[in-house]
């Protein structure tokens, strides 16, 4: 006990900083799964046209619409980047 308070000054900033961290990492998982989830969309898009399972003109309008979602995501992440700094 004596220790902990003997040590608080130092361990507080330290503490405070992780706690900081870890919610900062809350916030960004969400963005994160959501952009890979669109990107492993895109793969397994590009997979069945691969195969033969979807003709050309639907394959282009999905690869677009899912290119166009994870533009969008990364625009929105640089533009909150920017606001921070």
């Amino acid at each position: 006990m004596i220790f902990d308070l003997l040590l608080a000054p130092v361990i507080a900033p330290i503490s405070g900083m992780n706690w900081i961290a870890s919610k900062i990492l809350e916030q960004a998982e969400p963005h994160l799964d959501d952009k890979e989830n669109l990107k492993k969309a895109l793969l397994a898009l590009q997979l069945a046209f691969d195969m033969g399972d979807m003709p050309e003109a639907e394959f282009e309008e999905q690869e677009e619409a899912l290119l166009l979602a994870i533009q969008a995501m990364e625009d929105a992440e640089r533009a909150e980047a920017e606001s921070l700094s």
